[in-house]
């Protein structure tokens, strides 16, 4: 077994994949169910209502953020699902996210939705960056099991 130890180790370098290439496009209408969860968080981020998270994510999900900081210096957090819920507060902000030309890959019923988005603050930009959706459907339903994002105040696009 010793001898085999090495051998068994021995990684061999693959090319990655090319972009855009990885599943056929999600017809339409599958696109559209794909997108619905993603777009009611947006909603529940402008009505600054946690609790209508609930019926679309996983709450055995996670919320991760790459955090660029204003020094340049960068920093991951993250936080369970329910913090997500239960850290949403009402406020006077008016808060808004727009999610420019999302990728969506789907396989059976495993998911995902890619794209730049903007995060506004009472019409201003306040950060920018990446959002990445995992999915899954679950009785037919899709429900967000994981929410990844990249994080920035410099660099935003209008």
């Amino acid at each position: 077994m010793p001898l085999l130890l090495p051998l068994l180790l021995q990684i061999t370098p693959t090319p990655p994949l090319p972009k855009g290439t990885g599943t056929p496009p999600a017809p339409q209408d599958e696109a559209a169910a794909v997108l619905a969860p993603v777009n009611a968080t947006f909603a529940a981020i402008a009505a600054r209502n946690g609790e209508l998270l609930r019926p679309i994510v996983r709450e055995d999900g996670n919320l991760i953020i790459a955090i660029e900081g204003e020094d340049g210096k960068r920093r991951i957090v993250r936080r369970a699902m329910t913090e997500f819920i239960t850290g949403m507060k009402p406020g006077a902000e008016k808060y808004e996210e727009r999610l420019y030309d999302p990728a969506i890959e789907v396989d059976g019923d495993v998911a995902f939705v890619w794209g730049r988005y903007n995060f506004y603050i009472d019409g201003k930009i306040h950060h920018c960056g990446y959002d990445l959706f995992d999915l899954v459907r679950e009785g037919g339903t899709w429900k967000i099991a994981n929410i990844s994002y990249s994080s920035r105040t410099k660099g935003c696009e209008g």
